[in-house]
């Protein structure tokens, strides 16, 4: 054994002394260049034509006037508009639409967390041909911590999909949150959607063990059960108390991480902005008084608007009625100057439809096409802290680009046209991500 020992150190020390030669180790990064007949940079107040894109690796290197060259570099012609990369920051990728309880139950209940996740990996590839170069997924809705792996994924190229933050298992308190209705008996062994935490200590243990499993942002659930009061005020049943969310709130930020709170009415709303959350998820109706607070205090409104329309009809009582008090809080939010990123809350309705139809809303509302987008490209990069690698074509920035056929400035529908993608400098057509 001990001359088995000294062999083994004379021969790592062999090793250690090998000269390497590094210019051989390493392989210089791919050079392409995307010769874009028109180009909005996502800054600039109009389209500019014929201009090349040189990108290096994985980072765009120039953005220059004309057509471009170099020796060895791949030459890609564009005759679409070129833009950023678009961000959608309320996704489930593990999630494949839950218009009623039972939809939602069979996927709990009945798939595995290997097979969702085969379904998630899917989900990512639709994302990146709808245009979308950056997720932001508030949750796997009952499984575990996958999304962590799916991000480890695609980070080591193990799969095609946009870059993603994650929140793993969101909070809400013991009892209300699905699976719910069975048997008594059965309940306590049933799995749910979300960690049950209860209690100060409680939301300050599940914050530190979440961030131990890898996750981005945390996520809980302020309120639940809403109804539409005659003064036309939706009304809900807060689940934490302030105090609870006070102390989770406290608890993300002293770990350096951001906060997502799921409120979509009166109390749920205003628990979450005065306990100091980064961003208001959903939210139908926000007052006024919280709309002053929330500009005040910088927290973000990503209000799902799409997914509401979507299931209203499947799911009945005062949900048809939501979609006219949501839309008349980002009317309101807009006025108000608040801070309003893209999301749609895709994963609750299927991912076979582009989130993009979510930008004509937004119009609709009273956003130009150019504000609209920009709630995509500007606001939820900047929420996602990604403002400096993201959200427009700039040196230096990600090669996070996508091909629209029109003038997206002019009519935001060219987003459902997106017949281009590249992310970190590789570019898929739509054909190559429906395989």
């Amino acid at each position: 054994m001990r001359k088995f020992l000294l062999l083994l150190l004379a021969s790592s020390s062999l090793f250690a002394q090998a000269p390497r030669n590094d210019k051989q180790a390493v392989a210089p990064p791919k050079t392409s260049i995307l010769n874009c007949a028109r180009i909005w940079d996502g800054r600039s107040d109009a389209l500019r034509t014929n201009v090349s894109i040189v990108v290096e690796g994985d980072r765009i290197k120039d953005v220059v006037n004309g057509p471009s060259l170099a020796d060895g570099a791949e030459v890609v012609r564009v005759t679409g508009t070129c833009m950023p990369g678009l961000v959608e920051a309320h996704t489930h990728v593990l999630l494949q639409s839950d218009i009623t309880a039972q939809e939602y139950d069979d996927q709990i209940l009945k798939e595995s967390t290997p097979y969702r996740a085969l379904r998630a990996s899917r989900s990512l590839r639709l994302a990146l041909k709808y245009g979308f170069t950056t997720l932001r997924d508030l949750e796997t809705e009952g499984a575990g911590y996958a999304d962590v792996d799916l991000r480890k994924a695609v980070n080591a190229g193990i799969i095609v999909g946009p870059r993603m933050q994650v929140a793993g298992r969101a909070m809400d308190v013991t009892g209300a949150y699905p699976v719910l209705n069975y048997a008594w008996e059965l309940q306590p062994h049933l799995p749910k959607g979300v960690q049950e935490v209860d209690g100060v200590e409680g939301g300050r243990k599940a914050v530190r063990e979440q961030i131990s499993y890898g996750v981005d942002w945390i996520k809980v659930y302020s309120d639940r059960t809403y109804f539409l009061r005659p003064d036309g005020v939706l009304d809900d049943t807060p689940t934490f108390t302030l105090d609870e969310l006070k102390a989770i709130v406290d608890e993300t930020h002293r770990e350096h991480r951001k906060i997502a709170s799921h409120a979509m009415a009166l109390n749920g709303v205003h628990n979450s902005v005065e306990a100091g959350v980064d961003s208001i998820e959903h939210g139908d109706y926000i007052a006024d008084a919280d709309l002053v607070t929330m500009k005040a205090k910088g927290i973000y409104y990503v209000p799902t608007l799409y997914v509401g329309e979507y299931v209203a009809e499947g799911r009945g009582g005062v949900w048809p009625k939501m979609i006219a008090v949501n839309q008349d809080t980002v009317r309101r939010a807009i006025k108000a100057g608040v801070k309003i990123a893209f999301g749609t809350d895709v994963g609750g309705f299927s991912w076979d439809i582009d989130p993009a139809l979510q930008f004509q809303t937004l119009v609709k509302l009273g956003m130009t096409p150019r504000q609209a987008i920009e709630t995509s490209i500007k606001t939820g990069a900047e929420l996602l802290g990604l403002q400096n690698d993201i959200g427009s074509l700039e040196k230096g920035k990600y090669a996070d680009i996508i091909v629209v056929d029109g003038d997206p400035l002019a009519d935001v529908t060219a987003l459902l046209k997106v017949t281009q993608t590249m992310k970190a400098g590789v570019l898929y057509t739509p054909k190559e991500l429906l395989h």
